[in-house]
């Protein structure tokens, strides 16, 4: 039986039934290029899941189809725990952040961040509270009123969560969000993405090709082989610190990259790789 402490699980999350369910699924597309093939995966409530491989791999489609942005060729997504609509899809249960922050210009932070909620009828009145609840969770209460050009980088994908959240999501969707950042706004970003996850109990499936991050933020490893994609491992990265500054300098996170590096060597045929 799997240790859930030792998973680093936030408490209260539920493990009654799966929040999704890939079952064989495969997408080609018009071009005849086989992006996923046979690909199966079941995501449990509260776990912080990485999809690592190498670019090209079908990590990007497996997340986007999750999301209802892409359909399948064969194969089905299911939602045991969700209300489900007419397009298959849970009502209002996911959020996804893309790789780059793609904010509104013309638009204040508070306006960005209230996108998904004007999209659903609500009033920006009656959204307030959620809005500013979101920015103060990503740290950017003061910034309601700015404008995306006078943030940084790492502020505007701090945006980005922020509307992801601002609905409440079951399961947040991240796919290589911070691949442009610099190391250090990157590691900050990580570990707010993580603080998120232990205080929320959200569910979150991050797509990354670095085997550093994904050793470092995720409890359950999903690797995938090169096109098409599949899942080649599946297992669980287990500690007793929790993840921080400790975290990155202990054995446990030494031994937690060679294992996530030699699974994606693997996977890779043995091909040699550089671990981002």
């Amino acid at each position: 039986m799997t240790d859930l402490q030792s998973l680093d699980i936030p408490p209260g999350s539920s493990h009654k039934r799966p929040l999704v369910v890939m079952r064989n699924v495969s997408k080609s597309f018009s071009s005849g290029t086989l992006a996923l093939s046979d690909m199966s995966l079941t995501v449990e409530g509260g776990e912080f899941v990485s999809l690592l491989g190498p670019s090209g791999c079908g990590k990007s489609t497996a997340l986007r189809i999750i999301a209802g942005l892409g359909d399948t060729t064969t194969g089905t997504i299911d939602w045991p725990a969700s209300r489900i609509n007419v397009r298959g899809l849970p009502e209002g249960d996911i959020s996804f952040v893309f790789q780059e922050p793609t904010l509104m210009p013309w638009q204040t932070v508070f306006g960005n961040v209230y996108l998904p909620l004007r999209l659903r009828g609500v009033s920006r009145a009656h959204a307030a509270d959620a809005i500013m609840t979101a920015l103060d969770t990503v740290g950017l209460k003061d910034f309601a009123k700015a404008y995306p050009r006078e943030l940084s980088g790492g502020m505007k994908m701090r945006v980005s969560i922020a509307r992801a959240l601002v609905t409440k999501p079951k399961l947040l969707l991240m796919d290589e969000p911070f691949a442009a950042l610099d190391e250090i706004t990157r590691q900050k970003l990580n570990d707010d993405v993580l603080k998120l996850w232990r205080d929320t109990g959200i569910t979150v499936i991050f797509v990354t090709h670095s085997v550093f991050e994904s050793a470092y933020l995720a409890n359950r490893i999903v690797v995938m082989k090169a096109r098409p994609g599949r899942v080649h491992a599946d297992f669980p990265l287990q500690t007793s610190l929790e993840r921080g500054p400790l975290y990155r300098a202990s054995e446990d996170y030494r031994a937690a990259c060679e294992k996530v590096s030699a699974a994606l060597l693997d996977a890779m045929g043995g091909e040699a790789m550089e671990m981002h």
